[in-house]
């Protein structure tokens, strides 16, 4: 009896340790930040999918509005 106990503890044991493999599975793919959503704001500046206009942007919003240093002075 004591035998039959045990290997039902093994065996539940080692099928507790086992995991399934956590895969996100989509089918969306990601597309580049600069194309855009069709929504929400947008800067007058930025066309969407405009990669260029969205590196100047991006440019622009980290010296002027987002870089401590120069807001400093």
């Amino acid at each position: 009896m004591k035998i039959v106990f045990y290997v039902l503890t093994l065996t539940l044991g080692l099928f507790a340790c086992g995991e399934k493999p956590q895969a996100l599975e989509t089918n969306k793919h990601d597309s580049a930040a600069y194309t855009g959503t069709g929504k929400g704001f947008v800067v007058k500046d930025w066309k969407q999918g405009d990669k260029t206009s969205w590196e100047s942007q991006l440019k622009a919003r980290g010296q002027y509005g987002q870089n401590d240093y120069n807001r400093m002075n």
